[in-house]
């Protein structure tokens, strides 16, 4: 094939492909993100009103209000409405840290047939593990870097 010929192929293989593709709705889908992630970090907020008028305060109250969000999204994993969220607000479901524990959550519920450590707790990081990871990663730099610049 020459050259030409092959980027003709090329563009007339893409252009069968699309047939069976249906656009994608860019403004309602983002603006579905925006919403349910909103609403995932107004539940949050609600949780720390609840417990700030309960009395706790400072990283207590940060860390029960974390607590709680992890536990929702691992319960809501489990029950398998995690997934359909998901497929309606995209981006939206995966920002807040109930997004973070449907990614824990999920492999170890998919691969739990497999037993408890060759299952469950091997696979269980196998989406979250690079970004905790990167996180690790990337905080230890930022700290160098601020420790070199400060000396």
């Amino acid at each position: 094939m020459t050259g030409r010929s092959k980027e003709n192929y090329n563009r007339n293989y893409i252009n069968y492909v699309n047939t069976f593709d249906p656009p994608t709705q860019h403004v309602k889908t983002c603006l579905r993100a925006f919403g349910v992630g909103g609403f995932i970090c107004c539940i949050g907020q609600f949780f720390r009103f609840m417990l700030e008028f309960a009395g706790l305060t400072g990283d207590e109250l940060a860390g029960t209000v974390s607590i709680l969000l992890i536990f929702l999204g691992c319960l809501l994993t489990g029950f398998g409405v995690y997934d359909r969220i998901g497929k309606n607000a995209g981006a939206g479901s995966i920002v807040p840290i109930t997004g973070f524990a449907n990614s824990v959550a999920s492999p170890a519920i998919e691969f739990k047939t497999e037993g408890l450590v060759y299952g469950m707790a091997a696979k269980m990081f196998i989406v979250a593990g690079p970004i905790i990871v990167f996180g690790v990663s990337a905080g230890a730099a930022v700290g160098l870097l601020y420790w070199l610049i400060a000396l």
